[in-house]
């Protein structure tokens, strides 16, 4: 299913889309387009269990992103193409492929869920195309799977482990139980907060790993009481991480003494389970619509389009996108190489990040914020979920290079 929407009209193939852009970034059509025009894609969870935290809010991210750009830029036209792929990676690497030999697509800037990000990574490696990703949260991907177009954008493992399993065990929280997502996103993130775990006086006692899209976690959940560790560590997201909170409110775990651990929690999560359920939960996340006036403003318009509050990854498109556009601007051109120079050579200054820069890893460097969810009693409105507890700057919360994997990375 792929939905192609470029200056205010939607050219359906299976999917929908709409928006409207207007305006130019800059004179007349330069002969240094290819093909006239700049196409993006976006291959997201449109149905499935990341859908509500990727899906169409992500789609709709982008495409206010080429509006607020004026819809062209360098006077040829911005066209976002969006594709469902099932969370299958198989039908990414497919997509992307045709996407580049056929479409005539120039970046693809977000795939939502690791397993198909590091599928598509393989395909715009050997294309010579940009990739962007602020929906997945491997590390590898700026790791062992690093490439010199791949850029990883919103957060990823290792800065949500960082934060928030180093707080929770700060707080008391010194044994823990892992219930993870059986895929490249949930073991790396089970790694990562077991690393930080054990290096801040705490103990792993044991895990258990969950296939994606499971609606059923009791067998999980026992294991869990079982273990009698302190904290259960959720390394999963969407759907599943929804569904394990609910489950194990059941099963009574907070009676029994333990706390969860949600690694990657998003805003649409506390809001769909409620603060009776999630209150006093510490997570951490890469954007909040209420850090700030800039945030709110913009927020507000999402919602307006949306009916719900972006979430950081969602976010994280918007910013990607409007950085894109800048460097082609920039680069006089959307030939790979310059565009991706220019990127790397201009700060990342948005609604999203102040003063982020794209690492020779591929790392979108920028800080990271650890909340708190509120009480019910604290709380002024649906989506006033959140209090600040730090801001980590991205120096902290993102792994050191001297800890990096990548082969791109001169040690």
């Amino acid at each position: 299913m792929v939905a192609a929407w470029h200056g205010g009209a939607c050219a359906q193939a299976g999917g929908q889309g709409s928006g409207q852009g207007s305006g130019h970034v800059s004179g007349q059509v330069s002969g240094r387009i290819s093909d006239g025009a700049v196409r993006l894609g976006f291959l997201l969870d449109m149905s499935g269990v990341y859908a509500d935290v990727t899906g169409p809010g992500s789609a709709a991210a982008a495409r206010m992103a080429v509006e607020d750009v004026g819809g062209t830029v360098l006077g040829a036209p911005v066209e976002v193409l969006v594709a469902d792929h099932q969370n299958k990676a198989d039908v990414a690497a497919t997509t992307a492929r045709a996407w580049f030999d056929t479409e005539r697509v120039d970046a693809i800037l977000d795939v939502a869920a690791s397993a198909t990000a590091l599928a598509a990574a393989d395909i715009a490696r050997a294309k010579n195309k940009i990739i962007a990703f602020s929906g997945p949260g491997a590390v590898r991907l700026t790791n062992e799977a690093c490439g010199p177009t791949a850029i990883h954008w919103a957060y990823d493992t290792y800065a949500l482990a960082n934060a928030t399993a180093q707080a929770t065990v700060k707080a008391g929280g010194t044994s823990w139980f892992f219930i993870s997502a059986d895929y490249a996103f949930g073991q790396d993130l089970e790694r990562d907060a077991s690393t930080v775990v054990k290096a801040t006086g705490g103990t792993v006692l044991g895990g258990v790993r969950a296939p994606l899209n499971t609606a059923d976690f009791s067998s999980y959940l026992l294991q869990a009481q079982g273990s009698g560790a302190k904290v259960v560590g959720l390394a999963n997201a969407g759907r599943d991480t929804t569904n394990a909170i609910k489950q194990a409110a059941e099963f009574g775990l907070a009676q029994g003494g333990q706390k969860l651990a949600g690694l990657l929690v998003y805003i649409n999560d506390v809001h769909s389970l409620g603060l009776e359920a999630t209150q006093g939960m510490l997570l951490t996340e890469g954007f909040y619509w209420d850090l700030d006036e800039g945030t709110r403003a913009w927020s507000k318009r999402f919602f307006e389009r949306v009916g719900r509050m972006p979430n950081m990854s969602q976010a994280g498109v918007y910013s990607t996108v409007t950085h894109y556009l800048k460097a082609v601007a920039r680069a006089g051109t959307d030939e790979t190489g310059a565009v991706m120079a220019a990127m790397r050579a201009m700060p990342v200054d948005d609604v999203f990040a102040r003063g982020g820069r794209i690492r020779e890893d591929g790392r979108m460097v920028h800080d990271m914020y650890l909340f708190e969810v509120k009480k019910p009693g604290e709380s002024t409105g649906p989506w006033d979920l959140y209090k600040r507890v730090a801001t980590i700057p991205g120096e902290q919360a993102f792994q050191p290079l001297s800890a990096s994997r990548c082969p791109l990375v001169k040690k």
